[in-house]
């Protein structure tokens, strides 16, 4: 796939995907008004998990331009196996920062729905990696994939290790 085909087919799957799942049901739910004001340190927590969060996305996104020469959708696969960037720390770093700026919506906004609606969208994208991209990664990819799998886990980022 060429690079501007990739690039242009991730700008519109993160505006489908992620910016639905934390961006439009998220407003959906809330108006993006404040239910119960949180004490100033959990809604600054909020706001630091929001930050980070798309310093997590933003750059993983790309990563599968650059390295992947693909998209992260299903219906544009990468060329090549994504494992640089944030993926050497967690092998589903979008999830996690879909997550993280979730969570940190519903510190912002003291809004229980936000936690709820977390732990939904955490769910189907447990379900989804679990059921789709992990079998499909493995028959993509096969030997490289499975010893990427034992060396980075799934959902809790940790350093790499030193050799």
């Amino acid at each position: 796939m060429r690079r501007s085909a990739a690039a242009g087919g991730s700008a519109l799957f993160f505006a489908l995907a992620p910016g639905t799942v934390a961006g439009v049901i998220p407003w959906a739910l809330t108006g993006w008004r404040v239910g119960t004001a949180l004490p100033w340190p959990l809604r600054t927590a909020g706001w630091l998990m929001i930050g980070a969060g798309l310093l997590v996305i933003v750059p993983a996104f790309a990563r599968f331009v650059r390295e992947g020469a693909g998209t992260p959708a299903p219906v544009a696969e990468t060329a090549r196996l994504v494992v640089g960037g944030p993926y050497r720390f967690v092998r589903n770093p979008m999830y996690v920062a879909v997550m993280l700026v979730i969570f940190g919506q519903s510190l912002v906004l003291g809004r229980l729905s936000l936690v709820i609606w977390g732990l939904a969208a955490g769910a189907a994208m447990v379900a989804f990696a679990k059921g789709y991209e992990e079998p499909r990664l493995r028959q993509l990819y096969g030997a490289d994939y499975e010893a990427y799998r034992r060396a980075v886990p799934g959902w809790w980022p940790r350093l790499p290790r030193r050799r």
